[in-house]
């Protein structure tokens, strides 16, 4: 039993040199690992703080460059949307609503010039309904479209910070 004691206890005192052995090296490793993430997160936050300058002094280009991005995709929207044969059915239905715009302005300025009192109607305006399903539709997209660009964009100003541009 007390041979059993000793070796346990030579062993425990081989380990225990090792390990103050390997105890420097490992606190030397350690504090630079600490000064290398300090260094690092140093440099983050000073390119953070440029790409925020940069986008504070720049942002009016940018939106206005973001905004008219659509402008040759909205030219040909309106072109392919012009030779849809519904879209032209649609264009002509809308259109008998200003001709009776018209005739009803025109009746009114005509009892206007007579003196008569004014008994024509004022045009009433009733949307359809497809035009509501369309615009859902249309927001639905471009807000899905607008989330990946806000998804680049974030993911742009974080390679930057990071230092991965």
């Amino acid at each position: 039993m007390a041979t059993e004691i000793a070796k346990a206890a030579e062993r425990v005192a081989k380990l225990r040199a090792q390990a103050d052995k390997l105890s420097g090296p490992l606190a030397h490793a350690q504090a630079q690992l600490e000064a290398a993430q300090e260094a690092e997160a140093a440099r983050r936050a000073e390119r953070e703080a440029e790409y925020n300058r940069e986008l504070s002094h720049s942002w009016r280009d940018r939106a206005e460059e973001a905004a008219h991005s659509g402008d040759d995709a909205h030219t040909r929207f309106v072109e392919a949307l012009s030779a849809e044969p519904w879209f032209a059915a649609y264009v002509e239905y809308r259109a008998a609503r200003y001709r009776r715009m018209h005739v009803l302005t025109a009746a009114q300025r005509a009892q206007t010039a007579l003196g008569e009192p004014v008994t024509v109607p004022e045009q009433r305006w009733y949307d359809a309904q497809i035009l509501d399903e369309i615009q859902r539709a249309v927001e639905k997209q471009a807000a899905a479209l607008g989330a990946q660009f806000a998804e680049e964009l974030e993911k742009a100003r974080e390679d930057r910070i990071s230092g991965r541009d």
